[in-house]
C-alpha cells in the first residue's frame, strides 16, 4: 500500500507539472484524442490499474477526480463516468497591442520606458483603455531648473549644464549619497572661534592655495555614490597641510577611506559623518596614505587596528623618519570672513559645511548663489575645502567670491571646483569652518624651516 502511494506521488507529480505547462496556455485536454474512460471504464478508489497514458504520464478514471484535485483526471472522465458535459474552455481575452505612446514611439501594453529618473509602464486602465503611468520622483536633473537659471544668468551670476552622472537618478540619491556631512551637534556649533592679531587690510585680494604651495595641494576627488564628503574634505585638508609645513618633505595624500571603514563611534560611513569627530579619530588614532587603504566609495571591513605604527597597520612608510601614523592637533574653528582668509594665507586650506540646495549639482561655472528654481526644497549638508578667494567684476558691480574645491570629480563645475559668494555666508558656508595642524616629526620640522 504505501509503495502504491509512492507511485501515484510521482505520477501526480509528473502529471501536474504537466497540466501547469499547459493551463498557461489555456488548455483543458478537451481536444486530445480518446477515448480513455470509454475503454477502460470508471472505478472506486484510486487504483492504478483504473489508469491509460496520456502524453508521458498517467490519467485517472476513479473517483478521486470527484475530489478537489482534478489534474490527473482522464479528459472524458466528467462526460463518461459522471454524465457531465464540461463547458467549452474559455479564451483569454487578446493582449491589447498598441494603444501608449511616449513621444513618436507607440508602446504594447506593459512595455517600459524611463523618463530620467522615472519609470513609465504601459497599463490598461478600468475603462479598458491604455494609459503610460509614471513615476513622480523629483530627478537630479530637471531641465527646468537648467533653463531658468542659463536664462536668469546676469542675476545669479552663474551657468547650469546637466551631467550624464546624475541624469537618472533622484533627487534624493543626490542627498543621501553625493553630500554625506550631519549637521553639527549643538555642543559643537558652540566652539568659540579662534582670535587672532592682524591688520584685514594686508590680506590679498586675490588668493590660491595651488599656486602659493604649487604641488602640495590635494587634487579633486570624486566621492561617487557614497556621501563621504565628511571624510573625504578632512582627509584632504590634513594632507594639504601636512605638505604645505613639511614643505613638501611629508607631502602625502591621506586615506579618506580609513575615516570612512575605522571611524564608526556616532559616524554612519557612506551614510553621513560628523567633521568633528573625524578629526578627533585624526587626532587619537592617525590615518594611513591613500596607497595603504584607497578609496572606494563604500564601506569596507577595517583591516587596521586603532593604535599602531605604519607597519603594524600593513602600510609602507613614505618617509625615512615616518614611523607613527599622520595625526593632527585639536580641530579649531574659525569665526569670520577674513579669520578665514587669513588662516588660508598662513596655514592653507580649510574645511567648511554647506547646505546644498537642488539648484547646486548643476552648477556649471560662474559666482554660485541659490536661486529659487527649484523644484523641491529638500536639502542636505555637504563638506568641501575653501582653498582660496578672489573678486570678479560685473554688471553688479564687485562680486567676491570664495574659491572652493568639490568631491565630484573633475567633469563637475570649473574642473572640480567652484566658486561662491563670499561675504554674505551664502548657503551657511561661513558658518562652520574648521582647520587643524599636522604633527610634523621635529626632524622634518627642524629641516623644513617654515614661519608660520
Amino acid at each position: 500500500m504505501m509503495l502504491h502511494h509512492h507511485i501515484f506521488s510521482c505520477v501526480l507529480v509528473s502529471f501536474s507539472l504537466f497540466v501547469a505547462a499547459n493551463s498557461a496556455r489555456n488548455d483543458d485536454f478537451s481536444d486530445l484524442r480518446g477515448p480513455y474512460c470509454e475503454n477502460i471504464g470508471c472505478c472506486n478508489d484510486r487504483i492504478d490499474s483504473c489508469s491509460v497514458p496520456i502524453l508521458g504520464t498517467l490519467c485517472y478514471c476513479d473517483e478521486f477526480c470527484n475530489q478537489t484535485r482534478v489534474d490527473d483526471c482522464c479528459p472524458d472522465y466528467w462526460s463518461h463516468c459522471r454524465g457531465i458535459t464540461p463547458p467549452p474552455p474559455t479564451e483569454a481575452p487578446p493582449e491589447p497591442q498598441y494603444g501608449c505612446t511616449y513621444g513618436n514611439r507607440a508602446l504594447r501594453w506593459k512595455q517600459e520606458v524611463r523618463e530620467n529618473c522615472n519609470k513609465c509602464v504601459c497599463e490598461q486602465m478600468p475603462n479598458k483603455q491604455l494609459e503610460l503611468l509614471c513615476e513622480t520622483n523629483v530627478c537630479l536633473v530637471e531641465q527646468s531648473i537648467i533653463e531658468s537659471v542659463n536664462r536668469e544668468q546676469e542675476q545669479y551670476g552663474w551657468s547650469a549644464t546637466n551631467y550624464s552622472q546624475f541624469w537618472g537618478r533622484t533627487l534624493d540619491d543626490g542627498v543621501q549619497l553625493r553630500l554625506g556631512t550631519l549637521p553639527p551637534q549643538r555642543f559643537v556649533m558652540n566652539m568659540n572661534p579662534i582670535k587672532r592679531n592682524y591688520d584685514p587690510a594686508v590680506l590679498p585680494r586675490e588668493f590660491d592655495s595651488r599656486d602659493a604651495w604649487p604641488g602640495f595641494i590635494t587634487g579633486i576627488q570624486d566621492q561617487g555614490w557614497c556621501g563621504s564628503s565628511w571624510a573625504i574634505s578632512t582627509a584632504a585638508v590634513a594632507s594639504d597641510r601636512y605638505g604645505i609645513v613639511s614643505r613638501g618633505k611629508e607631502a602625502v595624500q591621506l586615506s579618506a577611506q580609513h575615516l570612512i571603514s575605522c571611524d564608526t563611534q556616532g559616524q554612519q560611513s557612506c551614510s553621513g559623518g560628523h567633521l568633528d569627530r573625524a578629526w578627533s579619530f585624526t587626532k587619537a588614532y592617525g590615518l594611513v596614505d591613500e596607497e595603504c587603504f584607497p578609496y572606494v566609495a563604500r564601506n569596507e571591513r577595517c583591516p587596521i587596528k586603532r593604535r599602531g605604527t605604519l607597519q603594524q597597520a600593513g602600510c609602507t612608510p613614505k618617509f625615512s623618519d615616518r614611523v607613527a601614523r599622520y595625526t593632527v592637533g585639536p580641530a579649531y574653528r574659525l569665526g569670520n570672513e577674513t579669520d578665514i582668509m587669513y588662516e588660508i594665507t598662513r596655514s592653507g586650506p580649510v574645511q567648511a559645511t554647506m547646505k546644498v540646495y537642488h539648484d547646486f549639482y548643476n552648477y556649471n561655472s560662474g559666482i554660485y548663489r541659490h536661486s529659487n528654481f527649484a523644484i523641491n526644497d529638500k536639502q542636505g549638508y555637504h563638506s568641501v575645502r575653501i582653498i582660496g578667494w578672489g573678486e570678479e567684476y560685473t554688471y553688479k558691480g564687485i562680486q567676491k567670491y570664495w574659491k572652493v574645491a568639490n568631491s565630484w570629480g573633475t567633469n563637475w563645475g570649473e574642473e572640480g571646483y567652484f566658486r561662491i559668494a563670499r561675504g554674505i555666508n551664502e548657503c551657511e558656508i561661513e558658518t562652520f569652518v574648521i582647520a587643524s595642524w599636522p604633527h610634523i616629526h621635529r626632524k622634518v620640522l627642524a629641516s623644513a624651516s617654515n614661519h608660520f
